[in-house]
């Protein structure tokens, strides 16, 4: 079984409010709900590009923390590196792959 791996994820309260529980795994040190995060996305993103890259459905953004974190940075920043970009269309790809199973 080598190369596979599986992130196990549980619920933890959210971070800030501790009010929401949040799905999540070794990775995050300090899981934020949605409901927390909701302000901070709400910026106006100005660049064609970035605004066709941010423009998939808010369930997404509900479900995953570093799909909000990334949107957050840029909003914060004004630009994302190429890395960053490329990390966020394949974890959109691999969120939306489920929904094309079911289909």
């Amino acid at each position: 079984m080598q190369g596979i791996t599986m992130a196990i994820t549980y619920k933890q309260q959210c971070a800030k409010c501790r009010k929401n529980y949040v799905l999540a795994t070794y990775r995050e040190r300090f899981p934020v709900c949605y409901d927390c995060q909701k302000s901070e996305l709400e910026g106006e993103v100005i660049d064609p590009e970035m605004k066709e890259l941010f423009s998939i459905p808010e369930e997404l953004f509900k479900k995953n923390l570093f799909l909000r974190n990334i949107k957050i940075n840029y909003l914060r920043y004004g630009k994302l590196s190429e890395k960053q970009i490329d990390a966020f269309k394949k974890s959109v790809e691999k969120m939306s792959e489920p929904d094309k199973k079911e289909k």
